[in-house]
Parts: C-alpha cells; structure tokens; sequence
C-alpha cells in the first residue's frame, strides 16, 4: 500500500511540476509585456525589466499553485486513469478514500513548498525587485526606508509615512528652508489625496521656526504643488499579498494602533492562512472529476475542467474580498469561505463517486 501511496503522490507533483513548466513562462512573458511601457524612462531598461519579471515570479507562482496543483492533479492521475491504472488501483482493493489520501500526501509536500515560496523567497525576491525598479525609475531622489518614504520636492524634504495607494497618502511631513528669512517651515498633513491632477492636503499643521520662536498655524485643507507623481509613489506601494504573514501581522498590528484602516492587509492576512488548505483542497476536487468521468475522456477536457474551476475559485476569491472590504464583511470569513464552499462541493462529489 505503501508504494502505491508513492505512486499516486509521485503522479500529482509530477502532474503539478508538468503544469508550472507551462504556466512559469506565460507568466513571465505577462509581466515583461507589462514592464514594456517603462523602458526608456530614466534609467529604466530592458535587462532592468527582465530582473524585475525574475524577482516578481515567486509570488506570482506561489499564487497560482494552487491552481497549478489542481490542474496537475487532473494531469497525473488523469493519465493513469487513461492507462487504467486507476481501475486496476481500485480493483486490488484500494478505496476512494485511500486514494484521496495518498493524492493528499502530495499535496502536502506541494503545500509546504508553496509556505517556503510565499513566506520566504517570494517576500525577500519582491522587496528587493520593487526597490530595483523604484531606483531605476525615480533616480536618487526618492528613497524607502523603515520610516516611511522619502523625497526631494522642489527643494523640500518630503516623508510619508503611508502610501495607502498611488493617489491616497496618510502621514505626511514636508521640511523647507527658506534662506532668505533663515525660516524652517515644517508641514504635517494627517491625509492627501490627488484630485484633478493636484494634491491636497487635509488637517494640515504648519510650523514656522525662526530666531523669534516658533509659530503654529492649522489648516483645515489646502493644495499642494508637489511634483511627486501618483505613478512614482505606485512603484513604492508594497502589495499586501507580497508581504509575509508574519509582516502582515505585525503591520495590522500598527495600522489599528494608528487608528488606520487594514481591511486589505487583514484579508491577505487571512488568505494567506488559508493557502495551504486550498492546496490540498484542489486535490479533493480533481479526484471527483476524474472518477466521476469515462476513462475515453480526453486530458484536455480534464485540463479545461481544471481551468473552469481555477477560474471560478478565482471569481469568487475577489468577490468575498470585496465584500470584506466595501461592506464590512468579517475578513477572516472572507478567506474562509471560498476553501470551504470547493471542499464541502469536493466532499459531496466524493461521496457520489465512492
């Protein structure tokens, strides 16, 4: 039993390995299509975008596993239900249930591959791609630090401390000196957001320190004329999903100190906690599929079953991310939800088929 247990694990990662050989470069080719409007800007070139494709593969991989797993499932055992090896399995006496146990076994192995990818390589290889691009895009005059982002302005010294997105900042603290008067003016502004092609600033507190003292004005909202450009400030803006889960811990952890929104950082969170279960749950779907069909059915009807269902978990993956975001839904029940909705369909599937 135990080198049939092997066999049927061995035939889903082979199945799965098969399937990325496939997808890794589709992949890369996407996201070098996307890097192609850049190319000439600054100091941005082709083999600049051909580093930042390699360093952004890991976490795009490590988000299609586990589709990659369900698919090469459907490949692996799908082949040797065309041999009837599947049949001649189940007629020496092994169960629906030993079977899906052993294809489980692989999906094990393939879900801690998956934790290593998106926990420790695609993290580290992300970071350090943003920080390529950002570079070659903006020269020295933006730096991202632990403190925030900083940026030569037109003479001013400018930290943000939240880049919510490209045209929404929180945070924001802008130093200018004025020579002729030996002034430092410092600026804080608890908000900007970029509005008909110029920024304003909201609760702002401005400070004028001089030989005399220091003089303190509050502003409810005025415009700022900055030259930082919402495209610029999207280069720097770390994608929740790129981070690990002990990071997105620890910055959910920061932003509710701050009394600031972490609704997308909180369903990530949750999401990435439920990847390894969705990996092994794909496996409980693409065995249904396979029993529950003849064995003159074609792999490519297999494949495009796979496809189907990939592309349906993915619709109702950002459906219930959405929820959690525009109506308050529970984040936690957000990530959940999908997962179980395919498994309980998987065991239902099981239980006709066994």
């Amino acid at each position: 039993m135990r080198i049939l247990d092997r066999y049927l694990a061995g035939s889903v990662i082979g199945g799965t390995l098969l399937t990325l050989g496939v997808l890794v470069p589709l992949m890369g080719v996407f996201i070098l299509a996307d890097e192609v409007g850049s190319i000439g800007v600054e100091r941005y070139g082709l083999i600049d975008a051909v580093l930042f494709m390699l360093l952004s593969m890991p976490r795009y991989l490590y988000q299609i596993f586990p589709i990659a797993t369900l698919i090469g499932a459907l490949i692996g055992l799908g082949a040797l239900a065309s041999r009837s090896e599947l049949v001649a399995i189940r007629a020496a006496g092994f169960s629906v249930g030993q079977i899906v146990r052993a294809g489980l076994m692989g999906g094990a192995l393939l879900a801690g591959v998956a934790i290593v990818l998106g926990e420790v390589v695609a993290p580290l290889a992300e970071q350090r791609g943003v920080e390529l691009r950002r570079q070659a895009l903006s020269g020295d005059v933006a730096q991202r630090t632990p403190d925030g982002f900083w940026a030569v302005d037109d003479g001013a010294y400018v930290n943000i401390r939240e880049i919510r997105s490209g045209t929404s900042l929180s945070d924001i603290y802008i130093y200018r000196i004025d020579p002729a008067k030996g002034t430092l003016i410092a600026t804080h502004a608890k908000a900007a957001n970029y509005r008909n092609g110029q920024w304003m600033l909201e609760e702002i507190a401005r400070s004028r320190v001089n030989a005399q003292g220091v003089e303190v004005e509050h502003i409810a909202r005025t415009g700022w004329n900055s030259m930082l450009d919402p495209g610029l400030l999207k280069v720097v803006v770390a994608d929740p999903r790129a981070l690990p889960v002990w990071g997105l811990y620890k910055y959910i952890r920061f932003m509710s100190i701050n009394k600031q929104d972490a609704g997308a950082y909180e369903v990530a969170f949750w999401a990435k906690i439920m990847h390894p279960v969705l990996t092994l749950s794909m496996i409980l779907i693409a065995i249904p599929i396979l029993l529950g069909s003849s064995r003159s059915t074609g792999m490519g009807r297999r494949i495009f079953a796979g496809v189907l269902v990939g592309i349906l978990y993915y619709l109702m993956s950002r459906t219930f991310a959405y929820m959690a975001l525009l109506f308050g839904m529970s984040p936690f029940l957000a990530a959940i939800a999908p997962p179980a909705l395919f498994v309980g369909g998987a065991l239902i599937l099981l239980k006709r088929v066994g």
